[in-house]
C-alpha cells in the first residue's frame, strides 16, 4: 500500500493524512499521533491497521466529538471497532466510528452520573442478532478490563445493534425501527392470545426469527408463494390466529410503509398456532 503524509495531529489516537488515492483521511489508531510531525511520511499498512475515514462527512463528525473524549475511553473504543472488524470480517461502514463512539461516551457520562441506562429491547435483540449480541458482550469485557468501567447487560443490546448496523450497512435508525417493531409485535400476540411466552425457549427464537425475516421480506419487497388451500383451511381451524396475524400485518404495513403479500399472514397463522397450543 502506497505512503501517507501527516497534515495534522489531532491527538495522540487521531491525524489527518493526505492519501494518493482518497486525499484528505482521517487516521484512526491507538498512539498513531503520538510523536509525529507534519509532513511526515507514514506507511500505508500501518494505517491498514487501524482505520482510515475517507468519508468526508464522517470526518468531520468524528473530529468533533474529540474535545469531549478522554484519551483512555478513546483507546478502548478503538479496540472495541478493531475486535469487531476483525470478529466478523466484514467492511464496516465508516459510521460506526461516529456513532459508536458518541454513543459510549453518552453511556460512560451516563454511568458516572449514576444514573440507570434500561434496554427495553434486549431480549428480542440477543434473539434476533446473536452473533452480535456475543460481540458486544466481548466488548463489555473489554471495557471493565481496559477502563475499569462496568457497563450493564443492557448495553450489550445497544451495541450489538450497532455492530449489526455496520456489518450489514444498514442506517441505525433502521436496525431500531426493526427491533422496536420486532418488540410490538411480541407484546401484541401475548396481549391477544392471552399468553406469557418464554423469552429463553426454542418457540420464541423461532417466532423472533420469523417476524425479523418476514420485515427484511417486506423492506425488499420478496414475495413468498401463497399455498391457498392451507390459507382457507387456516382460516376455518384458527380463526383467531389468522386474525390475529393480520392485524399484525397491518402493524407492519403502517411501521413500514409499506405492502406485505397476503401469503406472510398464512405463515405467521401457523406460528402464533404452535404458541398457542404450546402455552395452553
Amino acid at each position: 500500500m502506497s505512503e501517507l503524509i501527516v497534515n495534522k495531529v489531532l491527538n495522540n489516537n487521531v491525524l489527518i493524512a493526505g492519501h494518493p488515492e482518497f486525499g484528505e483521511v482521517v487516521l484512526i489508531g491507538k498512539g498513531i499521533g503520538f510523536n509525529r510531525k507534519p509532513n511526515e511520511v507514514i506507511e500505508g499498512t500501518q494505517a491498514e491497521k487501524l482505520f482510515v475515514l475517507k468519508d468526508s462527512k464522517e470526518q468531520k463528525n468524528y473530529i468533533k466529538l474529540l474535545p469531549y473524549l478522554e484519551d483512555d475511553l478513546q483507546k478502548v473504543i478503538i479496540s472495541a471497532i478493531q475486535l469487531i472488524k476483525e470478529k466478523t470480517d466484514a467492511e464496516l461502514n465508516e459510521h460506526i466510528h461516529v456513532a459508536l463512539t458518541d454513543h459510549l461516551m453518552f453511556t460512560v457520562s451516563r454511568l458516572s452520573q449514576g444514573m440507570e441506562i434500561r434496554n427495553p429491547f434486549l431480549v428480542e435483540t440477543k434473539t434476533l442478532y446473536p452473533k452480535e449480541y456475543e460481540l458486544a458482550r466481548e466488548v463489555l469485557g473489554l471495557f471493565r478490563e481496559k477502563v475499569q468501567v462496568e457497563l450493564p447487560e443492557g448495553e450489550a443490546g445497544f451495541i450489538a445493534l450497532h455492530i449489526h448496523s455496520a456489518v450489514t450497512n444498514k442506517e441505525i435508525s433502521e436496525v431500531n425501527q426493526h427491533s422496536r417493531l420486532v418488540t410490538d409485535l411480541v407484546n401484541m400476540i401475548e396481549e391477544q392470545l392471552d399468553i406469557t411466552i418464554n423469552k429463553e425457549s426454542v418457540d420464541y427464537m423461532r417466532l423472533v426469527r420469523h417476524l425479523r425475516f418476514a420485515i427484511e421480506r417486506v423492506k425488499n419487497q420478496e414475495k413468498v408463494e401463497e399455498p391457498e388451500k392451507i390459507a382457507s383451511l387456516l382460516k376455518e381451524e384458527y380463526p383467531l390466529c389468522y386474525n390475529l396475524s393480520w392485524k399484525l400485518i397491518k402493524v407492519m404495513q403502517q411501521t413500514l410503509k409499506q405492502p406485505v403479500f397476503d401469503a406472510e399472514a398464512v405463515y405467521l397463522t401457523m406460528h402464533l398456532q404452535r404458541l398457542q397450543k404450546k402455552t395452553k
